[in-house]
């Protein structure tokens, strides 16, 4: 009975090593692989961050704010945005990106300024990330990804008008808003 235990535990931990070392990189750990390394600058923000006290909302809008948890941010900044670095940790990015699972909700800019992809993981109803993705000529790039339960995109749009009679801790959006100077 004990050599049928030892060998389940074994079986069972060979087919965990195999199927871990197996998965695609993620976004996720694209980020803690990245977040103390030279060029990278990694922030997360509670939604505490965001003062909504005073301001009168709808149902939906209540929903939507309540159904985010955090923001994550990891930003890449550059002097010099041909160097062979940025190209790399840019392609690695996009690769990821191009994952099935990151489903596309919109995308713009132009090669002059920078661009900018707009991409979630779930359902349009029912969306666990969204993820905002930029990059512009002359800083770099930076890569958001808003974390919640059952984010709903419509929701979320609502959202803005909020967001534009809100309160920000600015001590805790600095480093961010150094990026988009």
């Amino acid at each position: 009975m004990i050599q049928l235990i030892k060998k389940s535990v074994l079986l069972l931990l060979l087919i965990t090593m195999f199927t871990s070392c197996n998965q695609e990189p993620t976004l996720q750990t694209y980020y803690v692989d990245n977040e103390l390394e030279p060029g990278f600058a990694s922030y997360d923000i509670p939604t505490s961050v965001v003062n909504v006290e005073g301001i009168d909302m709808t149902e939906e809008q209540k929903e939507a704010y309540n159904s985010v948890d955090k923001l994550n941010v990891l930003t890449y900044m550059v002097d010099n945005t041909d160097t062979e670095d940025y190209k790399l940790e840019l392609e690695k990015v996009n690769t990821i990106l191009k994952n099935p699972k990151y489903e596309e909700l919109m995308r713009g800019g132009n090669t002059t300024d920078g661009k900018f992809v707009v991409k979630f993981m779930g359902d349009i109803d029912n969306i666990d990330e969204l993820i905002i993705f930029g990059s512009a000529n002359n800083k770099g790039f930076a890569i958001a990804r808003i974390l919640g339960d059952d984010m709903n995109t419509a929701q979320l749009m609502s959202l803005s008008s909020v967001l534009e009679k809100a309160n920000f801790d600015k001590d805790q959006l600095k480093g961010i808003t150094d990026f988009f100077k």
